[in-house]
């Protein structure tokens, strides 16, 4: 599922600068996919929390595979319909809202929690994985076949999921069922706020991306800047995956984080300065350099936070947790692109870039200082804690 996903999010932001040669468009793109994030999300949490995750996630799959479907047929029979490229975007943005819940919430439950973190590293190992060979295989399909083959390809990726999640043997959540509510969204939603920790290092992760993420406009510097056309488009927005794939076979062959808000806070500084370090760069290969680092940070920063978040959640709240946290995230990656790509359109890609980065600096500074609790967060105080 990955892989297609991967695939797919790399194509669409290609596929729609191309045929639009716009900036804003880029932005319109983000905003567009962020718009089912907030209300879907804590829906889907909800439902992770009621409902057989795995079930969940083979009808999302299902889903995904008739959006690859689609595009796929635009990508063949009506490559400039910036409509149907939206229309589409939106449709798999509404499915991923409810996937990311149950996915995220799964995994403790195949796991036991001494070696979470180890599994966390190596679950993002995966998905790296996928984002570094999805956007590599998209530019070289689009310049070998055109725009419908890399849409044809996450098709068969959906499809494999499905069976393989047919075979997957995962336990019952051990969740109460019941209804859904506002009330059992509310529940999700007061526990992240009343918990520090999980508080401070989804929001620090929200807002650097939000302002040092620059993957909305890699076509503009692919084609602009670099000039390095599909291809060279393809390994730099896998070049972040590359880093953060490094940082994960490094990770697991250390002890556990001690003080993983520490670590989180290490890491989001290395990925401001390597985004200001990509806004300059006017060499492929400084460029996919900086990208590699900030990839390498951000491993750093997944971990730390799956870390904090995971192991201070109970299991009957994981599911609605996780959508907090996935708007968070999800949030920082879409209005990240959104206001990349606007921004630019009203001054430059490079200021844009760079702005972010020195933006993302500031609110580390702010974070560090308002929020203790995070600096000194350790997992074994916590597990301690809960169980008296």
């Amino acid at each position: 599922m990955l892989f297609g996903r991967a695939l797919i999010a790399a194509m669409l932001s290609y596929h729609i600068f191309l045929i639009t040669d716009s900036y804003a468009a880029l932005g319109l793109l983000g905003l567009i996919e962020f718009l089912p994030v907030i209300p879907l999300s804590l829906l889907g949490g909800a439902l992770a929390d009621r409902f057989n995750r795995k079930t969940l996630l083979i009808l999302t799959a299902s889903g995904s595979l008739v959006g690859a479907l689609f595009l796929t047929y635009l990508g063949e029979r009506n490559p400039e319909s910036v409509t149907g490229l939206f229309g589409a975007a939106f449709g798999l943005a509404f499915i991923n809202a409810f996937s990311r819940p149950a996915a995220s919430a799964l995994l403790p439950n195949l796991v036991p929690r001494r070696i979470f973190q180890n599994a966390s590293v190596v679950n993002s190992s995966v998905v790296q994985v996928a984002f570094i060979s999805g956007p590599i295989a998209m530019g070289f399909l689009m310049s070998w076949r055109g725009f419908g083959a890399p849409y044809a390809l996450a098709v068969l990726f959906y499809a494999l999921t499905i069976i393989f999640l047919l075979r997957l043997s995962a336990p019952e959540s051990r969740a109460e069922r019941g209804d859904i509510s506002w009330r059992a969204v509310r529940e999700g939603i007061s526990f992240v706020w009343n918990h520090q920790p999980i508080l401070g290092s989804i929001s620090l992760d929200m807002f650097a991306v939000i302002f040092a993420g620059a993957t909305a406009l890699l076509p503009v510097y692919a084609d602009e800047i670099l000039q390095v056309g599909p291809e060279g488009y393809g390994f730099l927005r896998s070049a972040m995956a590359v880093g953060t794939l490094a940082m994960a076979v490094i990770l697991m062959t250390l002890k556990p984080f001690d003080r993983p808000g520490r670590a989180l806070l290490v890491a989001v500084f290395l990925f401001g300065i390597a985004t200001i370090t990509f806004g300059f760069s006017r060499s492929m290969t400084l460029s996919v350099v900086a990208f590699i680092v900030a990839g390498m940070a951000d491993q750093v920063s997944m971990t730390a936070r799956s870390v904090i978040l995971q192991l201070s959640t109970p299991d009957s709240l994981r599911g609605r947790v996780s959508a907090v946290n996935f708007i968070f995230i999800g949030a920082s990656n879409e209005l990240g692109d959104a206001e990349s790509g606007f921004l630019a359109s009203f001054t430059s890609a490079t200021f844009s870039v760079v702005s972010g980065g020195v933006a993302c600096l500031g609110v580390l500074g702010w974070v560090a200082f308002r929020m203790p609790e995070l600096r000194n967060y350790r997992p074994k105080e916590v597990s301690a804690s809960s169980s008296q």
